[in-house]
């Protein structure tokens, strides 16, 4: 089977009371491959802890942010506005093909609301349809891991 390439990768994830989103372009997508190669899904690590620490590392040390065109993580209660800068995007890159991986509870509000902004070249899959260590699976743990580590760090200061 053929590996179908995208001009851009869009993410959404959520976390507990957190939700964020990435956009990778094509060009860097096999660039941050091997730079995230022990990243895993936040549910099946054993010892979080260490996991989080490590990964915060690895992240820092790689400048693992610095791949994506571009990010953000906010509460929940301000997810219109994840909706709203993926909405910009795509408005503004209309003759681009566009893959989005989305957290499975927000697949159904996310697929209705491409299909109203006339999404006709995005591909949206849920996150559990993606291909395990497939390229989208990989970098999809990378939004999962930052929102981990947001969600925790919120959790310690309070």
């Amino acid at each position: 089977m053929k590996y179908k390439e995208f001009d851009y990768y869009i993410f959404l994830d959520y976390s507990v009371d957190l939700i964020g989103y990435s956009i990778l372009e094509k060009k860097k997508l096999f660039e941050l491959i091997p730079k995230i190669s022990k990243f895993a899904h936040y549910r099946e690590v054993k010892n979080k802890p260490s996991y989080v620490h490590a990964i915060k590392g690895i992240i820092e040390k790689n400048k693992i942010t610095s791949f994506f065109l571009k990010h953000r993580i906010k509460e929940m209660r301000n997810n219109m506005d994840i909706y709203i800068d993926i909405y910009s995007f795509i408005k503004t890159h209309p003759n681009c093909i566009i893959f989005a991986s989305v957290d499975d509870h927000e697949y159904s509000n996310f697929y209705k609301f491409i299909k109203k902004t006339d999404g006709k070249n995005i591909t949206v899959k849920p996150e559990s349809k993606l291909i395990k260590n497939s390229p989208e699976y990989r970098v999809s743990l990378v939004l999962d891991s930052l929102l981990n580590i947001e969600r925790l760090k919120r959790i310690n200061t309070e």
